[in-house]
């Protein structure tokens, strides 16, 4: 069945804070200049936040240059950082370090705690006010490529196939939507965006990507625990000193709390589960006290781009951009995005603006990755460079050496670290140490299936799988024979599962796709790199509500 088409002069693929920012961007500009530009953009998610999920603490810089009078159009930053605690943890206690020794990085003074998810959707609703056109539901499943090869828009994707890819009762085709210029904000390990970093050879030249999995639960607690405004980071247990990874808890408005916790991708050991981390990080002493007798209320995670500016792809190609983290520029140091998505996304607006004005279309956008060159964001971006490099050292001596490069060099040391990708880190199983997890509580600690409903997640069962496996033998004669089969314990929502059946009890590799929450750990982390995470149908997944 032939797709139908529609044109427009830039589309935004995914509907973040990138995403929205770019689209807003353009049409202020459309606005100053008094020109019309048509822009559209197209979100996965069921709506607008649905699959938004971060800390979150936000820095106002890019927002206030996007909306200058974003506290008067009620944007819901409403909880302004009141302190910081950062605090090396062990089994029992832990040592806060003195606030006149944290690197600038670390200080929130002037940030706010947010929803991330809400914060998304009011930039929503300020782009549909400006004239953006909006489709939450549809998935960008294809690119399509012009005669010249420039990418001259994508496809969403088709809706009603069974599950071997047949068009079944209900089919509808996905539409085709073209445009001069394509700027893609998916987030993290976007999908088409790893496809066009092979297509254009993005990464020719630059460290791979390395990636951390952050879990989070919104919780609500008694008056009594609630300190509105306090940010807690913490570092060490329960990983081991040789694990990147760390804690948060952050005090809403409302008795909310978000507590979390982020996992380095490029771990070791094949039997450590960053969701069990997370589950025994709220049993310490010095986090628990802020749970008890709370309710939890939701849980998400999500994978996170980290490696820095050594790891971030060229930015351009012909017909369009990557923006936000779908090109990795995350400040893993001061654990933010949002505030960096925001501006990627309004620097290639303003690109792809002047290009409309000269009558170009669909060649590469260059004066976006200038203009950042030049911007307070790549400054930003350098002087936390370094940071995950450091960690690979372990928390102790990398703390130590990223604690003397801000503090004694601002971030302006003369080497730039490099980085390693995270699936060639896994060590043999029978050279790893197992890991024996408490089981969960129901009361502070949960498993993860109790956990996957509170994220509302949801995926039509009748439709092809949208995790593909290259080799369908690699599970079990690779993954399972070398590791033990790690993708049962990286996956924060219980995929992926080894069941034996048969007269010989041989096993076999379950996928529950069905409680997937497009964290994308998956993709990042297999060891053989067999797993291909790909759009499901238009508006499935979760469904976050304020995440």
């Amino acid at each position: 069945m032939e797709r139908e088409s529609m044109e427009f002069d830039v589309l935004i693929v995914g509907g973040g804070p990138a995403g929205l920012a770019s689209a807003i961007r353009l049409k202020q500009l459309a606005a100053e200049k008094d020109r019309d530009i048509s822009v559209c953009l197209i979100e996965k998610g069921a709506e607008i936040g649905a699959h938004i999920l971060s800390g979150a603490v936000m820095d106002p810089r890019a927002l206030t240059e996007l909306f200058p009078d974003w506290k008067e159009r009620g944007a819901p930053l409403n909880t302004a950082v009141t302190e910081d605690k950062v605090i090396f943890l062990n089994e029992t206690g832990g040592r806060q370090v003195p606030n006149n020794l944290l690197p600038d990085c670390f200080v929130n003074h002037g940030n706010y705690i947010v929803r991330l998810g809400n914060v998304a959707k009011w930039l929503g609703e300020q782009a549909e006010a400006l004239g953006v056109e909006i489709y939450p539901g549809f998935a960008g499943a294809e690119i399509l490529y012009d005669e010249n090869g420039a990418v001259k828009g994508v496809a969403t994707g088709d809706m009603g196939l069974t599950r071997e890819g047949e068009q079944g009762p209900n089919y509808q085709p996905g539409m085709e939507l073209h445009a001069k210029y394509t700027l893609f904000a998916e987030g993290c390990r976007g999908h088409l965006g790893k496809q066009l970093e092979t297509k254009f050879s993005l990464r020719d030249g630059v460290d791979p990507q390395t990636y951390g999995i952050g879990l989070k639960e919104l919780w609500e607690v008694p008056a009594e625990r609630h300190r509105p405004g306090l940010v807690v980071h913490t570092a060490g247990w329960p990983l081991p000193a040789d694990t990147y990874g760390g804690g948060f808890v952050y005090h809403l408005e409302d008795n909310l709390v978000a507590v979390g916790y982020v996992v380095g991708l490029n771990y070791s050991n094949p039997f450590l589960s960053p969701f069990e981390e997370f589950q025994r990080y709220k049993t310490h002493p010095d986090i628990r006290k802020y749970l008890e007798g709370g309710k939890r209320l939701a849980y998400g995670a999500r994978a996170i781009a980290a490696g820095g500016l050594q790891s971030q792809p060229r930015l351009v190609f012909p017909g369009g951009a990557l923006i936000g983290d779908d090109a990795g520029f995350l400040n893993a140091a001061r654990i933010k995005g949002s505030h960096a998505a925001i501006k990627s996304g309004m620097l290639a607006a303003e690109a792809a603006f002047e290009a409309l004005g000269a009558e170009r279309q669909r060649d590469a956008l260059t004066a976006f990755p200038a203009a950042f060159r030049s911007s307070w964001l790549y400054d930003e971006l350098y002087k936390t460079r370094n940071f995950k490099p450091y960690m690979k050292k372990g928390v102790w001596l990398g703390s130590l050496l990223f604690g003397i490069d801000q503090k004694l060099f601002g971030g302006k040391v003369p080497w730039t670290l490099s980085n390693t990708a995270d699936h060639t880190t896994l060590k043999p199983a029978a050279e790893s140490a197992r890991i024996d997890y408490p089981k969960p509580d129901g009361v502070l600690t949960f498993d993860r299936l109790s956990s996957v409903f509170l994220s509302n997640t949801n995926h039509e069962e009748e439709q092809p799988c949208h995790l593909q496996l290259k080799d369908a033998a690699v599970p079990i004669a690779v993954n399972l024979a070398k590791y033990d089969a790690p993708e049962q314990r990286y996956c924060p929502a219980g995929v992926y599962e080894i069941v034996r059946d048969g007269e010989n009890n041989a096993p076999r590799l379950q996928i529950n796709a069905q409680n997937c929450v497009h964290c994308k750990t998956c993709d990042i982390k297999d060891p053989t790199q067999n797993i291909n995470w790909v759009v499901p149908q238009g508006g499935e997944g979760p469904i976050y509500q304020g995440m």
